[in-house]
């Protein structure tokens, strides 16, 4: 990639995180953090679908099969900025985690007490999500989270 369009690309996904951290924080005050992680799950439910179904689109891959799935939800953790790695074997398909921005994110906001609250529900329904848009093929399971203090995340797509 080009150094003008990394520049952009940085400056949208910088835009991106800031704007889901500030309406957060702006219902958090209004509401209380109860509501903000309610309505924020809403959000990342619906925001899933889209980029389930945009992934689709850009990669070109149509099918329900663990390839489609680790190259669309593999696009998505690049575009969010993860740095990770990707198993697929005949049980499924396992995403490796290695960094996370949103932990960083809440690190550096002084918020990593929420880290375990936020990913415990965040994390879960984008990943059903996905589930559901990749046929109902699949149980989503996440058995390794950094916000527990491990070094890493692990997502796994099962097969049913």
């Amino acid at each position: 990639m080009a150094g003008d369009d990394r520049a952009l690309v940085d400056y949208l996904r910088r835009s991106y995180q800031a704007v889901d951290g500030l309406w957060f924080t702006m219902v958090e005050e209004r509401q209380g953090f109860e509501e903000a992680l309610e309505v924020d799950e809403s959000v990342w439910r619906v925001l899933a679908k889209i980029q389930a179904r945009k992934a689709r689109e850009v990669s070109g891959h149509t099918g329900n099969g663990p390839e489609d799935l680790a190259a669309c939800f593999g696009l998505k953790l690049t575009a969010d900025g993860h740095e990770f790695e990707v198993r697929i074997d005949d049980r499924g398909v396992g995403f490796v985690i290695h960094a996370c921005p949103w932990l960083a994110l809440l690190r550096k906001s002084d918020r990593t007490d929420l880290a375990l609250r936020i990913a415990r529900t965040i994390c879960p329904t984008e990943g059903r999500t996905w589930c559901a848009e990749f046929g109902g093929q699949y149980d989503f399971e996440m058995p390794v989270m950094a916000c527990e203090g491990e070094p890493r995340c692990e997502m796994r797509f099962a097969r049913r």
